[in-house]
């Protein structure tokens, strides 16, 4: 245990499972009250009641340092072992610019000018405001839209971040659940029940994560109108929107393509998954349509943080130069495994896998049987089979029966994980 002020970084004790949910990070480090501090001592409850590691996130580590362990949960491009070949915008990094810092609050006009080639669709760059991330723009819109205990409704299955995100801020995000028809559909009238006097906002990732899936175009509609028609924002995360791999024709590529959305639409995206740079931490909003009218108060937020580095805006336009044949590599990636993934499956015929418009995750469907539920069955593919799997319930799928893969696995990585698990999991 190291001590940190008037805490301790630890990862020794063991911490009951909250509603099957994995931590945010599996190998992160968490503090909790150093010996020797009164008890009363207390942190803010915005922050989770546990800020131990849970079992899972244990078991994890174990199993990890015991060697012959495949991970087929890797999301991080930069540790997947795609060889980019480009390093143009390298220089940008360290360039002349840098050196002459100018405060704009929001955001360089040169970085938000390459940004609104980038999107097209009429984006300008007076559209856009920089963040230092997608995380940090969730929470400036949240503090733009709600006060405290105001929610926000988020359709499941998401990403397990939102939670958190939204109780930083001080309110709360109202998880809906999608309903399954051949795809993960919004549950219109789901989302209309739950909307009550403080909610503020909807939140949708667009192609979703993990499904992979676009907003239809009947979807959006009603979205929108729905939107319009409860006076509420919508929050809509395409950053795996330039990674279409099974595209479907009534599918809504982006939200920008709408101009005349009833509601106000917020954009969010960044160049971590644009133009596989996490470390370059840079993001943005694109304020459109109805949104427009926020970007004074929006702008006043931004002042009061200047967070986004001097050296991100300098190799924005470079970095999205690059990003077309970088994302080329990921999908060319992408498809490869689902290939690998289907040919498999034809010796598994009590198994199948989800399509995937877009994005980088596959849900792989299991037969419930043994396993009730899809954390126990991770656990016992972990132990048996050393190789780390994210079972559905770590995003919030509505019913048991899932796991979500990372198709940036590396080739054989993702083949030989595939072959240790898909026996292991039982026939119906």
């Amino acid at each position: 245990m190291l001590p940190y002020g008037q805490w301790a970084v630890s990862r020794e004790s063991t911490v009951k499972l909250s509603a099957g949910r994995l931590d945010h990070g599996l190998s992160s480090w968490y503090l909790i009250p150093a010996p020797g501090y009164p008890a009363s001592m207390r942190i803010s409850n915005r922050l989770p009641e546990s800020l131990l590691p849970t079992v899972f996130s244990k078991l994890v580590e174990a199993r990890r340092g015991r060697g012959d362990f495949l991970d087929l949960t890797v999301s991080n491009p930069t540790k997947c072992g795609i060889d980019f070949g480009d390093t143009a915008w390298r220089p940008f990094l360290a360039s002349e610019e840098v050196l002459h810092y100018q405060a704009d609050p929001c955001g360089s006009l040169a970085a938000r000018a390459a940004i609104a080639a980038h999107h097209d669709c009429g984006v300008l760059p007076e559209d856009i405001l920089l963040t230092a991330s997608t995380s940090e723009a969730y929470s400036w819109l949240f503090k733009l839209l709600c006060d405290p205990g105001d929610q926000v409704l988020v359709p499941s299955p998401s990403y397990p971040l939102f939670e958190h995100l939204a109780s930083l801020e001080g309110i709360e995000a109202i998880n809906v659940s999608a309903y399954f028809h051949e795809r993960w559909c919004l549950d219109i009238p789901a989302l209309e029940s739950a909307c009550g006097p403080r909610t503020r906002a909807i939140v949708v990732v667009n192609p979703n994560n993990p499904s992979g899936q676009f907003l239809s175009k009947g979807e959006w509609r009603d979205l929108t109108t729905l939107c319009a028609k409860r006076d509420l924002a919508l929050l809509v995360d395409e950053v795996f929107a330039d990674f279409a791999l099974e595209p479907n024709s009534d599918s809504v590529a982006t939200a920008l393509l709408d101009r005349e959305a009833p509601c106000p639409v917020f954009v969010l995206s960044g160049l971590s998954k644009v133009a596989l740079l996490p470390q370059v931490k840079l993001g943005w909003i694109v304020l459109w349509g109805k949104a427009k009218v926020y970007l004074e108060p929006l702008t006043f937020l931004a002042d009061q943080y200047l967070s986004v580095s001097a050296s991100a805006q300098a190799v924005t336009a470079a970095a999205l130069l690059a990003a077309p044949s970088r994302r080329g590599k990921v999908v060319d990636r992408a498809l490869e495994n689902l290939m690998a993934l289907d040919r498999l499956l034809m010796g598994h015929p009590h198994l199948s896998r989800l399509p995937v418009e877009g994005g980088w995750s596959v849900i792989l469907r299991r037969p419930v049987v043994n396993d009730a539920d899809d954390l126990a069955c991770a656990l016992r593919l972990l132990e048996e089979t050393a190789t780390l799997v994210h079972p559905g319930s770590f995003f919030d799928l509505p019913k048991e029966g899932y796991l979500v893969l990372s198709l940036l696995t590396a080739p054989e990585i993702f083949h030989e994980g595939l072959w240790r698990i898909l026996s292991r999991l039982p026939v119906d």
